[in-house]
Parts: C-alpha cells; structure tokens; sequence
C-alpha cells in the first residue's frame, strides 16, 4: 500500500474543513443560527460529528472562524477591486455594493445577536477584523473630501451611520436578483448623496464647484 504524505494528509484535513465551514455557512443561510447544532453541521457537510469536534470545540468557535474566515476573503477581494478604481465617489459606490452583496448573501447574524453568543474574546476578535472594514471605509471617506468630491465631515461618525445603512438594506427585502439589484442601486444612490456627492448631468461624479451638477 502506497504511503499518504505529510502534504496529502495537510491537503484531505484542509479540504474536510472547508467542508464543515461551507456546510455550517449555508445553514446560517437556510435555518439561521438559533437551534443549529454541531450534529446539523456534520450532516450537512457529510462528515462525522467526531471529525467536526476535531476543528472546533463547540458552535461558537465554528461561528467565529467561519466569520473570520468570510470577513478576510471579503476583505482581500474588496481590496483589490478597490485598486483598479481611481475616484473616491466610484470607489464608494463600489464598497456600498460589495457590502449589501455580502451581507445578503452571507446572512451571519448582526452584531448584538453575535455578541450575545459568543464570549468576549471571541467577539473581539471578530470586532478587530470589522474594525479593518470601517478603516478602509473611512479611507475611501477621507480621499473624497481632500479631492474635494465630498464636503467636510466627522469620517468617524459618517462611517458608522453608512454601515448602519448597509445592514439594514441587506436585512430588507427579497433576495431575488432584480429585486435585490434595484435595492442595492437605491443604497448605493442614497449613501454617495448622503456622503455629499454631486454629479453631471452623465452621472459622473464631480468636485465641488466644478460646474452645473445635478443631484442624483
């Protein structure tokens, strides 16, 4: 009998744990957090219960690492669609976007119901990890206003009120895709608005007093 290798063996336990992070995401998605158990998520993902437990101690834990694990994919591919645009307001649009996308599409419970499942340490670092969001956010905030495509304003508060508009929106509504698309084109509008921005009369986004704008 062939002999499995140290990097055949690292290659099968990390397929089988994105197989317990994929199962125990998509029933967040279909059944929600309340009742969930670490039985539900073996099932699920196809595995033994013992082999669940071999990863993780207990639901929060799973918990906390499938949200650290989304949130730094999000974080990462985000990033690099940041990259490859140049204005602030695009730039903006395109965070706005990406994030009620997620938010839908994820379905990990708010941040009060996390914080009531999971001990402090947990939740802190989970917190830390959406701190890095907000920090990116406010960047995005920051450039505008030395552009000059957005009037002067608290980043700090304003970023804070704009998430609390993203959560919202995903929260709302139908997940059908046109259904979801015009929501999250109304989102979009009314954050960039919300933030300042002012547009020609193509829709592109323009500096303050650069010339005749219209508002949306």
């Amino acid at each position: 009998m062939p002999r499995i290798s140290a990097a055949s063996n690292a290659a099968q336990r990390a397929e089988t744990q994105r197989r317990i992070l994929r199962a125990f995401g998509e029933l967040l998605f279909t059944h929600g957090l309340p009742g969930l158990t670490m039985t539900d998520v073996a099932r699920h993902a196809g595995v033994g219960r013992t082999a669940v437990y071999n990863y993780y101690a207990d639901i929060e834990e799973l918990l906390i690492s499938y949200a650290l694990d989304e949130t730094e994919r999000f974080l990462s591919e985000l990033r690099d669609a940041l990259n490859r645009l140049d204005n602030p307001v695009d730039r903006l649009a395109l965070y706005v976007r990406a994030q009620v996308e997620d938010l839908s599409r994820r379905h990990l419970p708010p941040g009060p119901a996390m914080a009531a499942v999971m001990s402090p340490s947990s939740f802190a670092k989970l917190a830390d990890h959406v701190g890095e969001l907000s920090i990116l956010l406010q960047g995005i905030l920051r450039d505008g206003m030395d552009q000059g495509y957005l009037p002067e304003a608290d980043i700090g508060q304003q970023a804070q009120l704009i998430h609390g508009t993203l959560s919202s929106s995903a929260a709302r509504g139908s997940d059908e895709p046109q259904e979801l698309k015009a929501r999250i084109d109304r989102t979009v509008r009314f954050i960039q608005l919300g933030a300042g921005a002012t547009f020609d009369d193509d829709g592109r986004p323009v500096r303050a007093g650069q010339f005749p704008v219209v508002a949306g």
